[in-house]
């Protein structure tokens, strides 16, 4: 469940991260348009997420839950539909455009943003195993 719980932070630190870095005058508007459009992907899986949150957190309850409780089901099929979005999502995120593969400061935020969803997947994944 620690892990679990240290997901928010880490997704909430990275849109800060990326937020501010789309920010910075600094950086040619191209990475700025690059780092914006990871922003969004993001932002896309939080609000698809959103919806399967709350079921998922409820994985913690099923101590006492038998093996055939609908509830169990429930859980699992939020689990699998968020490991479907955030599947999908990476990919998206993980093929950039020309302009943006060529940009040391984009692509390396377009990483970032994959590891968190890998990391993501890997506690989704731990807790459907548990299911």
């Amino acid at each position: 469940m620690k892990r679990v719980e240290d997901l928010r932070p880490m997704f909430a630190g990275l849109m800060a991260d990326l937020v501010q870095t789309s920010k910075r005058t600094d950086i040619p508007a191209v990475e700025v348009v690059c780092v914006k459009s990871t922003i969004q992907n993001l932002a896309e899986i939080s609000q698809e997420l959103s919806s399967f949150e709350y079921l998922i957190t409820i994985e913690k309850e099923l101590t006492n839950v038998g093996e055939n409780d609908p509830t169990r089901d429930v859980v699992k099929f939020a689990v699998e539909q968020s490991t479907n979005i955030l599947t999908s999502q990476r990919k998206k995120i993980a093929q950039l455009p020309d302009q943006c593969a060529r940009s040391a400061l984009a692509l390396a935020k377009s990483q970032q943003a994959v590891q968190v969803i890998d990391a993501t997947t890997g506690v989704l994944s731990s807790i459907l195993s548990r299911l």
